[in-house]
Parts: C-alpha cells; structure tokens; sequence
C-alpha cells in the first residue's frame, strides 16, 4: 500500500508539532489530507498553505469521533493526538489531570481506530499509525504518562494480530525528545518548565518524525512496519540509578 493520490489520511493532533509536519509531508506527496484538531484557527492556516481540509475535532468527543467515518472514507489514520499532564508525582496529581491523560492517549486513540475500521475492513486496504513514545518501553519518571504510551503500544501488537489477514496495516511509531510545544501543555510552573526543556542536546524536529511515519505508510503492499523508534542521536536510554532513603 504505496501512497496514491486517491488515499486520504486523517491526522489527529494537526494544529502543531508533529501533526503538522505530517500533514505537509502527505500532501507533498499529492495525498488527500483531513487536517483534525481544537484549534481551527491553526488549521486554516494550514489548509490555506497545504491545500489539507481543516476538522475542528476533540477527540475526546465520542460522537464527533463516531460520525468521521459517515463522512470521510479514511485510507490511513495517524492518531497523532496526545498529551502529557499530571507529569510530576502521581501521589499529588490532580484527579482531573490524571483522567485527561488517559482519555486522550488511550480511549480516544481507541475510538478513533474503531470509528476508521469498518470502512478499512470493507476495501479491505488501510492503515492505521498510532503515536507512542520511548516512554512506553523505558522506564522514566512520569510513571501517568508512560502508562498511557504503554498501553498504546500493547493495542498496536494485539491489533496486529486481531488485523491479521485483513489487508489492514497497524504501525507504532516511538519517538524520543522532540522540538515542539508539548511541555506547555505538560508543565504548569514557569521554572520547572523551563528546566525540562532545555535538555542542552539538538533535539528531534517534527518534521524528523513526520518523514519516519511516510517511510511507514509509503512502504509496499507487503510490508508492515510495525514498530519504529526514533530518538536524537545524543538521547540514550539504561544505565544505573540509585536512590538511597535517608
């Protein structure tokens, strides 16, 4: 399933970022793109330089996410969608952070593959690339958030297996620290904010990652690109820590 000009991909999360990038990138490529996010303003200015259809859409809204698939015949979904709160200790979290967390990274990621399926099982050809994090697979110290992004990862392996002999690819892509504007949404405090996001390496771009997702759904018929981490070159992962109780 090569891109065609005839394919059309909705990008959750396109105001900004990487969900932006990825909607440049798609329609570089002449595919059809329906540009989803809350902040419409954002996304009229990308359809006016991208040529994308703009969808205000939160995807915490069961109904609004229900009805996509009444209106658009969606080739690829790129549930782009996500966030980060509650980023400090779960012990003083705020009940409302943690439940936002896990509705927009996990059930909405959910609904909006469900809403999609039906069509892509009916062509029998689609695509579905959900959005984790090396937060799935390593251990960090946002325990809400990786939790979030491990169970992304755990639905992308078992779709692939309840997907199997479907015509219907399911992808998961990882990436590491990238440039964008996630931790003012993660971080409320001006002081620590600012010490999270200056990590002192060349971070990841958006457009870094949006290149990895074409090279996933650019790829032939046959090839299903399951997993994909993409990290800076200076970020690593492991080693030793100790903490001593005192």
């Amino acid at each position: 399933m090569s891109l065609q000009p005839t394919d059309t991909a909705l990008v959750t999360g396109a105001s900004s970022g990487i969900g932006a990038a990825t909607v440049r990138a798609l329609r570089a490529r002449n595919v059809n793109v329906i540009a989803a996010a809350r902040r419409i303003e954002r996304l009229a200015a990308l359809a006016s330089e991208t040529g994308c259809v703009p969808l205000e859409l939160d995807v915490r809204d069961r109904d609004a996410v229900a009805a996509i698939e009444h209106n658009h015949q969606v080739d690829i979904l790129i549930n782009n969608a996500g966030l980060g709160r509650a980023m400090g200790s779960l012990a003083t979290a705020d009940i409302a952070d943690i439940e936002r967390t896990i509705d927009t990274n996990v059930t909405a990621l959910i609904h909006m593959t469900r809403a999609v399926l039906p069509g892509m099982l009916e062509r029998r050809r689609g695509h579905v690339v959900n959005m984790s994090s090396t937060a799935a697979m390593h251990a960090g110290p946002t325990a809400l958030y990786g939790a979030s992004k491990a169970a992304v990862h755990k639905f992308c392996r078992d779709m692939r297996n309840e997907l199997s002999g479907s015509g219907v690819r399911v992808s998961e892509i990882n990436p590491g620290r990238v440039a964008t504007e996630f931790y003012d949404v993660a971080v409320d405090d001006p002081e620590v904010r600012e010490r999270v996001q200056n990590t002192g390496i060349t971070e990841l771009q958006p457009e870094d990652v949006a290149a990895s997702i074409i090279h996933m759904v650019d790829a032939p018929w046959h090839v299903n690109i399951s997993q994909l981490e993409i990290v800076p070159q200076e970020q690593i992962y492991g080693g030793y820590h100790f903490a001593v109780l005192s």
